[in-house]
């Protein structure tokens, strides 16, 4: 299987490469959810499916918790979560107040990366490798032959 693609010119007035083509993902499928997960855990495991949603529940609220109090967490195989904040610049140091200059937060994902000899030394994320990309046949732009 592949990830599509749709294509996308670049119209932004000021932009230094406006008319360009670019390609972005595009997910035309139902999302998957937990309920998903935990049904294919559990036909690929000796485990039931209300198990699987139970662990994967309480991994969100442990997450949760950990990651409001400043941990990075780190799920083998998977990847690393940590908070990213937003802030506007105050003046000094001394001027700085989170009530104030803290406008905004985030989740970071870093997906688990390991080491590839074969790539020449190159890491690799694990949800990458084998990644094969391909245009949907759904893209809504006609593509020109070029002049002679």
């Amino acid at each position: 299987m592949a990830i599509k693609y749709r294509l996308y010119q670049d119209n932004r007035a000021e932009s230094t490469t406006r008319g360009k083509w670019y390609a972005r993902a595009i997910y035309p499928k139902t999302p998957k959810c937990t309920k998903d997960l935990a049904q294919m855990i559990q036909d690929n495991v000796s485990v039931k499916k209300s198990d699987v949603i139970a662990v994967l529940d309480e991994l969100v609220n442990v997450m949760k918790l950990w990651l409001q109090e400043s941990y990075r967490v780190k799920l083998d195989g998977f990847g690393s979560f940590k908070i990213g904040l937003a802030t506007k610049p105050a003046d000094t140091a001394k001027d700085f107040s989170a009530s104030k200059h803290v406008v905004g937060s985030r989740v970071n994902f870093q997906p688990e990366t390991h080491w590839s000899s074969a790539s020449g030394g190159q890491r690799r994320r694990v949800f990458l490798d084998d990644l094969q990309v391909e245009e949907t046949p759904e893209n809504a732009v006609e593509k020109e032959s070029p002049t002679p």
